[in-house]
């Protein structure tokens, strides 16, 4: 029979020590650092890609890959160290991830090679998936269930904002020295971080000192979902039906299906079938997902049409994309309270909807379409993006048990990301449709690249369809979001298996 732990008020779990009123928001701003160093990052290292590879002697494909792969471990490893955090406790693997991506950051710096820097940056991505998949379950570990979606929305704030700083500081960067310095950045802010985090956040999750990690599904796991990524963003440069690409395809359903036999009978799961009983969890990490994968392909995509049929250097095109981060940054906090007032449900859809109309107004793209008119449609994008992403993930959180809400944050981080990855690939295969191979990868890694009238009729044309193929998963995402039902604001109580 199931042991359930007692829970206290605020919605964390009792430890017998009581905490000051003030922790929750020490929690919020050492997770608000993390996610702003991990959101600046991003949008900085697109930028300094052409300099990267002219100094160091690197060709379209390994720059390309400086990018793929921090995506990569980021998201295969989220699963793994959402399960290692529930063990071993979410502070300590928080606090380790600031130190492994700082540690990162510095190896990029000094890398004197396209494969070293490779490297280094999958080291970020590994220090990138313990911030990411243990920030949200400290924020949801420490805020009540009816104060959970303003602090996700203050969290996710950041992630706009680096959307913003990023492509400024770049350019500062770029302008005054070394792209070496887009990397070493980051240290100063790591190293604050870390201390911050270290002496500030305490571990107030109760652990089951009988619980063993899963090191066989942990490995199927992420091999099967490295499989599939691999495929998906190789499968242009190969071709879909190469064998290479049609052994990760099959390599990922054997995995799959043999990390789901395993799950069913293993004491303890590396990812708790459990968590898929709740209604409200399964279908807002349903329409996580979906939103992901239809959004992602989209800002490449409008990256790709600033550089490749307007012109416009890479700063330029990244500064043009700002109204999005800046609008949603600005409504986050709000669909968050909105969500702690009303439930999930309405504000969520809503976003949703909103981003559906706005990618139907910017499905009218031709090469001569005026700035303002582009801009209001990315408007509306952030300002759907903000009222979708906080009461979204509070609703997921708030159904998931307390003692595994690493691993709840894990399954759904680890979604999301995917579908980003596949709307990556998607935007690459709507580019090479229209555009020789070499051109798509020079607009890639910012390279100035003039179309050909036709090519740019042709792009232009790519485009439309995939947005228009974006607007059905967000409307199909939109239904997800309204049949999830009304979540429990009650606090979850953690099952421990005896």
């Amino acid at each position: 029979m199931n042991r359930v732990s007692k829970s206290s008020p605020s919605g964390t779990e009792s430890t017998g020590i009581r905490r000051p009123l003030e922790y929750k928001w020490i929690v919020l701003s050492v997770t608000t650092i993390g996610a702003m160093m991990a959101a600046i990052d991003t949008t900085i290292v697109v930028l300094g890609l052409p300099e990267m590879m002219i100094d160091l002697h690197a060709d379209l494909v390994e720059m390309i890959w400086v990018i793929i792969g921090y995506i990569l471990v980021s998201t295969v490893f989220l699963m793994t160290f959402g399960r290692v955090a529930d063990l071993l406790g979410r502070v300590r693997m928080y606090n380790l991830g600031f130190v492994v991506f700082t540690a990162g950051s510095l190896l990029c710096g000094l890398s004197m090679s396209a494969p070293a820097l490779i490297g280094s940056r999958l080291i970020q991505g590994a220090g990138a998936a313990m911030m990411l998949v243990n920030s949200i379950a400290l924020i949801t570990e420490v805020f009540p269930p009816h104060e959970r979606g303003r602090a996700l929305g203050i969290n996710s704030v950041t992630w706009a904002a680096g959307g913003v700083l990023g492509p400024v500081l770049g350019g500062l960067i770029l302008n005054a020295g070394s792209w070496r310095w887009i990397f070493f950045i980051n240290i100063p802010i790591g190293i604050f971080g870390a201390l911050w985090g270290y002496f500030a956040l305490k571990e107030m999750s109760i652990r089951n000192a009988k619980e063993k990690f899963d090191f066989p599904g942990a490995a199927a796991f992420s091999l099967g979902l490295l499989s599939i990524l691999l495929a998906l963003t190789m499968g242009i440069q190969f071709g879909w039906f190469s064998p290479p690409i049609l052994l990760l395809f099959a390599g990922f359903v054997v995995l799959i299906f043999f990390f789901y036999l395993w799950e069913r009978r293993s004491p303890f799961p590396v990812l708790d079938l459990s968590l898929f009983t709740s209604r409200v969890y399964n279908f807002s990490v349903a329409a996580a997902m979906l939103q992901s994968l239809g959004l992602f392909a989209v800002n490449f995509l409008i990256v790709f049409y600033f550089q490749g049929v307007r012109g416009f250097d890479p700063l330029t095109a990244a500064l043009l994309l700002i109204p999005l981060p800046l609008v949603s940054a600005v409504v986050a906090p709000i669909g968050g309270i909105i969500a702690d007032r009303i439930g999930a449900r309405l504000p969520a859809t809503i976003g949703l909807l909103l981003q559906a109309a706005a990618l139907l107004w910017l499905s009218g793209l031709s090469p001569t379409t005026p700035y303002p008119v582009i801009a209001v449609g990315l408007a509306a994008m952030g300002l759907g993006g903000g009222l979708f992403f906080s009461p979204n993930t509070s609703a997921a959180m708030t159904a998931a048990p307390n003692n595994r809400l690493g691993v709840a944050s894990a399954a759904l981080g680890t979604l999301r990301q995917t579908g980003m990855v596949i709307g990556f690939a998607l935007s690459l295969a709507v580019a090479a449709a229209s555009l020789p191979r070499d051109m798509m990868l020079q607009i890639f890694v910012g390279t100035n690249v003039t179309l050909g009238s036709q090519v740019m009729q042709n792009f232009v044309y790519g485009i439309r369809n995939a947005f228009l193929f974006s607007i059905l998963l967000c409307l199909i995402a939109a239904g997800f979001s309204l049949a999830r039902g009304k979540e429990n604001r009650k606090p979850v109580p953690s099952v421990e298996k005896p």
